[in-house]
């Protein structure tokens, strides 16, 4: 289901494409800012088994963690996934606290969705000393998770679109922790003076299409306003970040620890 938050007027944060090596990686990005990258991964095998459907088919019965959609998290609910999707994948009430929201996003059963995430290609990138894992979510419109920060990873919106905020770590941005995101975009983003805003971009699925014309460095696709390409923004330790999901979104992030 599409939402009605809009996307940020101009993307903030730096993109590379599937030409960047992974020494430049290390050396530009990896310690330093984040960078959306076009074109490292093909993913639609995966987006394929994500659909409502599939995944109804496939984990409806299943139990699911819920955490509560603040900083903290520290709340968690299980629930059956069927139930979840059915009943609780709504947009987000604006006048709902994020500690009174709950939120689709990680504790995830490796030994139940473990088949599910064999078919995932992860970004090919990694910090040396790391090892990947992997944290699968689905939310409604409007939802998200208020700015916090953790270890190094990688984000990617599978169906929907997700909206980013980031900071440096040794600029702590303004916020409440109990407050969701959608909140603070509505009150407290239009009061910040140009220079006290935050890193902006919005994440959003691409596809691909062999044998269409594609741009240098990107794979090739369809052409037109619903087509880009596939996108895995890449955040460094420490990063202060929240979200928003503009739409009713599936996405997968691959944290480094």
């Amino acid at each position: 289901l599409a939402g009605t938050v809009p996307e940020e007027p101009r993307c903030t944060v730096e993109r590379a494409d599937a030409s960047l090596t992974y020494s430049l990686f290390l050396q530009r990005f990896a310690f330093s800012r984040p960078v959306i990258l076009g074109g490292v991964t093909d993913n639609s095998a995966f987006r394929a088994l994500c659909t409502r459907e599939k995944l109804l088919a496939a984990f409806g019965p299943f139990p699911v963690r819920l955490s509560t959609a603040n900083t903290y998290s520290y709340r968690k609910v299980d629930v059956p996934f069927q139930e979840y999707v059915e009943h609780l994948l709504k947009p987000q009430d604006p006048a709902r606290l994020g500690s009174d929201t709950l939120y689709f996003f990680g504790d995830n059963n490796f030994t139940e969705w473990g088949p599910l995430f064999q078919h995932y290609v992860p970004p090919p990138f990694r910090i040396p000393g790391t090892s990947p894992a992997y944290s699968f979510g689905i939310a409604g419109s409007g939802s998200g998770v208020p700015f916090h920060w953790h270890g190094p990873g990688f984000s990617e919106v599978i169906f929907g679109r997700k909206r980013w905020f980031l900071y440096p770590p040794d600029q702590t941005p303004h916020f409440h922790p109990n407050e969701t995101t959608l909140a603070w975009l509505q009150h407290t983003y239009p009061t910040l003076p140009p220079a006290q805003r935050p890193l902006e971009c919005t994440l959003r699925p691409g596809e691909v299409r062999p044998g269409l014309q594609g741009t240098p460095g990107f794979p090739a696709r369809a052409v037109g306003p619903h087509w880009c390409p596939l996108q895995v923004l890449y955040f460094p330790d420490r990063w202060w970040h929240a979200t928003l999901n503009l739409d009713t979104s599936v996405f997968i992030s691959t944290f480094l620890g």
